[in-house]
């Protein structure tokens, strides 16, 4: 007869649905908000990414989270001052401390309805515990369709961070700490 292993202390990980997650943030464009070309200033679409990658995080741990990486923003459409942008966001991958999570931007033109994805960004947070130690976050279950794909296609992001971030370190080590006044 075959002994039945012992659970592993992932196995008894906490689980939450991509769901429980999710959240959305909409935004008018104002003039203040535009660059030379009359779009929407890429600074200020990045704040807004961050911002709500950070809650999603938030509504996955209910602890502390930080941000470890913006991994990739992709701008693929100009949002424009007669558009308004939607971002959503929710935890699309989770490691043992890290989670990914995915923002998609939506710009809809106010006058016509049209909408597009103008953006799509990839972040890694981890979570913390009151004295900045690493904490094991909760496995996610995707349930859609997009949130599958993106679930089955996250070990291949993950294994580029990781390889990134080894040469950002290198990379980081031969860079020069002296300011030239100095």
């Amino acid at each position: 007869m075959r002994e039945i292993p012992k659970p592993t202390e992932m196995d008894q990980v906490e689980k939450k649905y991509v769901r429980e997650t999710r959240c959305f943030k909409t935004a008018r464009v104002f003039p203040t908000d535009v660059n030379n070309h009359n779009t929407l200033f890429g600074g200020k679409l990045m704040s807004y990414i961050d911002d709500i990658a950070s809650i999603a995080a938030s509504k996955l741990c209910r602890v502390n989270t930080v941000t470890a990486s913006t991994d990739s923003v992709d701008f693929l459409y100009p949002i424009n001052p007669t558009d308004s942008v939607t971002l959503e966001s929710f935890a699309s991958w989770t490691g043992r401390s890290s989670m990914e999570i995915f923002v998609k931007v939506i710009r809809e033109d106010l006058k016509t309805g049209e909408k597009k994805i103008a953006a799509t960004a990839f972040l890694t947070f981890v979570a913390l515990d009151e004295n900045n130690r690493k904490l094991i976050v909760p496995r996610i279950i995707p349930e859609t369709e997009e949130e599958k794909k993106l679930y089955e296609t996250a070990p291949d992001r993950a294994a580029m961070r990781k390889q990134r971030r080894e040469e950002s370190k290198k990379f980081a080590d031969f860079l020069t700490v002296t300011y030239p006044w100095e």
